[in-house]
């Protein structure tokens, strides 16, 4: 574990956190109680798998990335001998971060202030003026600390506790999902093409219901359903009346919300026709190459037909990552990153860049009225507080598998069921 953690959390009643996140209902303090968000940086963030990076974003020794867990910044890098480490972003000296740079291409890590240096693997390579400390200091003793790394299909895990269980348990259910999903890179490897971050000024739970709440759909993305063509509208929007579409708990939190189960397996064609607005695109393709792979890449420019929740900081959503960081109790960070073919054609690259930006780019029709929805529902949770916040859609026909797992309507709340009930587990936790 880390040297330094927040001690609200002490202040929480563990027996009294049943009753705030109920089978069916949650009470608004999730979203703004200061002590309880405090809690869940100990008790979830500090303690669980937290997605950090994608393989793609590391391709040579010496590349890394920084970022955020909780509140606590690390580096994410590839060291020499191809290895992926996450060391916490600390000189072991006098505390100052070691990197300031988002992403790029290092030898090494050297603090700014007294200039200890690091290697890629985080062991302390040299102090200036080490005469005043002979026999003081043990430099083997001193490394950056490294968190324990996990990695399943390119995505990049890391978690402080050495002891938690291997992150292929902790996927579970999830990890059939996760393959298909990475099956949109139509024969070449999915690659992180370019992101963009965004706040909000709501709590990060609202944003983890999000993912595999299709409810919301027709309501709040209105306006971009107005800007594409019926075709389009009609297949993304069919789960609400399709019983073939479906909402299911995965296990430890994680969830599914399959919306168009007509490109669940993008290896398996059903023959349709190209769709009239990539007919050009496909024409050219067909210059270099054969008719089945163009069918191949043109069926994987809009992703996989569903959205995968990964509890507690990561959604596959059909063709993007979104990943959450919690920075207090009413503010959220967002990153939306974008998928592409790593060597596959450019112009079907260039093609997808296009549909992320019309739905969650900056510019998009999606993204700012998700945020709007987000903030209203982070307003509202300060009046009538006591008063719940209801999560009991589909309850009525939600069945249970022999493996645990949980399925109802592409509408219903299950994802949402699971997601507090692994919330619960672990606040509970003494």
């Amino acid at each position: 574990m880390s040297d330094f953690h927040p001690t609200a959390y002490q202040a929480i009643d563990t027996s009294a956190l049943y009753k705030r996140a109920e089978a069916d209902r949650v009470s608004p303090s999730l979203y703004n109680d200061p002590a309880i968000f405090e809690a869940e940086l100990e008790r979830i963030f500090y303690k669980t798998w937290i997605w950090v990076a994608h393989e793609s974003e590391l391709p040579k020794p010496g590349d890394f990335r920084t970022t955020t867990i909780g509140r606590q910044p690390v580096i994410v890098v590839r060291d020499k001998t191809g290895e992926i480490n996450v060391l916490e972003n600390r000189c072991r000296h006098r505390g100052a971060t070691v990197c300031e740079q988002h992403k790029g291409n290092a030898r090494g890590f050297t603090c700014p202030y007294h200039s200890w240096s690091y290697g890629l693997d985080g062991a302390l390579r040299a102090l200036p003026y080490g005469d005043g400390y002979e026999g003081i200091v043990d430099k083997t003793e001193l490394p950056l600390k490294s968190l324990r790394v996990g990695i399943y299909q390119g995505l990049i895990f890391a978690s402080f506790d050495q002891s938690i269980e291997p992150l292929e348990d902790f996927l579970g259910g999830a990890k059939p999902w996760i393959d298909l999903f990475m099956k949109q890179g139509a024969g070449f490897p999915v690659k992180a093409n370019g992101e963009h971050k965004f706040k909000f000024k709501g709590n990060w739970k609202i944003q983890l219901e999000n993912t595999t709440d299709l409810y919301h759909f027709p309501v709040v993305h209105k306006s971009w359903m107005k800007t594409i063509d019926d075709e389009t509208a009609a297949a993304i929007t069919s789960f609400m009346t399709s019983d073939k579409a479906f909402c299911r708990s995965l296990g430890n939190g994680h969830s599914l919300a399959v919306l168009v189960p007509e490109i669940v397996d993008l290896d398996e064609d059903n023959g349709a026709p190209i769709p009239a607005r990539y007919e050009a695109l496909a024409e050219s393709l067909a210059k270099d190459y054969a008719a089945d792979q163009v069918r191949r890449i043109v069926r994987s420019l809009m992703g996989v037909g569903f959205n995968l929740n990964l509890f507690p900081n990561l959604a596959l959503s059909m063709a993007f990552f979104r990943v959450l960081r919690p920075i207090s109790v009413e503010e959220t960070e967002i990153r939306h990153v974008a998928l592409g073919m790593d060597g596959g054609p450019e112009e079907a690259n260039r093609a997808r860049l296009r549909v992320h930006e019309h739905f969650q780019g900056p510019f998009g029709f999606g993204s700012p009225d998700d945020a709007e929805a987000w903030e209203r529902v982070q307003r509202g949770s300060h009046a009538g507080p006591d008063v719940p916040i209801l999560v009991n859609r589909g309850l009525n026909r939600e069945t249970t598998a022999a493996n645990g797992e949980k399925t109802a309507h592409a509408t219903d709340e299950t994802g949402m069921r699971a997601a507090y009930a692994k919330w619960r587990e672990m606040m509970e936790q003494q």
